[in-house]
């Protein structure tokens, strides 16, 4: 299968990134072919343009539509923050999910585009799991990605796993976590 990572963290030495060589590695393994789009290391431009709005997109939003097409499993590793998308994510999602391309709309009807295209979501967050329960907070991220980006363009979510608490683990913790992420790629 192909698999696309698009992975949004600008530190090397976070646990993002941590998950991100584990996840690449147990996919590799079972003979999967892996693309990784690192925003921060390519530098993606997060602004949508006026012209963008009207319709108009440019080589470097093609490419990343390619990737998608290309893709049977499309992951998202990025940690939350301001209990939402990192900005760069929030940005390929405007720039590359146009309409057109991922969703649009039939007499009124909106139609996902990128049926059959799988999704992973991977997040790691500071908070508790309970403290974000606490504020209603777990259940609006899951309704905000995966109900308002990826099955509204068509996309059956296969995982979407919380990392909590990051800042405050400890080794044996985070150990247990990348065991977790071995054991899911390698039922990919």
């Amino acid at each position: 299968m192909n698999h696309l990572i698009v992975y949004a963290h600008p530190r090397k030495e976070s646990f993002n990134h941590a998950i991100l060589e584990t996840a690449v590695r147990g996919l590799r393994q079972k003979g999967h072919e892996v693309v990784v789009r690192d925003l921060y290391a390519i530098e993606f431009q997060p602004v949508i343009s006026s012209s963008e709005i009207l319709g108009g997109i440019g080589e470097d939003i093609e490419q990343e539509q390619e990737y998608l097409k290309w893709a049977d499993v499309i992951t998202f590793i990025y940690p939350i923050w301001w209990t939402g998308l990192p900005a760069i994510v929030k940005g390929y999602i405007e720039r590359v999910f146009t309409y057109g391309f991922a969703y649009r709309y039939v007499n009124g009807e909106q139609m996902g585009l990128m049926k059959g295209k799988k999704a992973v979501i991977i997040n790691t967050q500071g908070k508790s799991h309970s403290q974000y329960a606490e504020m209603g907070m777990d259940k609006a991220l899951l309704l905000t990605s995966d109900t308002g980006i990826f099955e509204y363009c068509g996309m059956e979510v296969l995982h979407h796993e919380v990392f909590e608490s990051v800042p405050s683990s400890d080794e044996a913790v985070r150990l247990a976590w990348l065991k977790q992420i071995e054991e899911m790629t390698s039922k990919a």
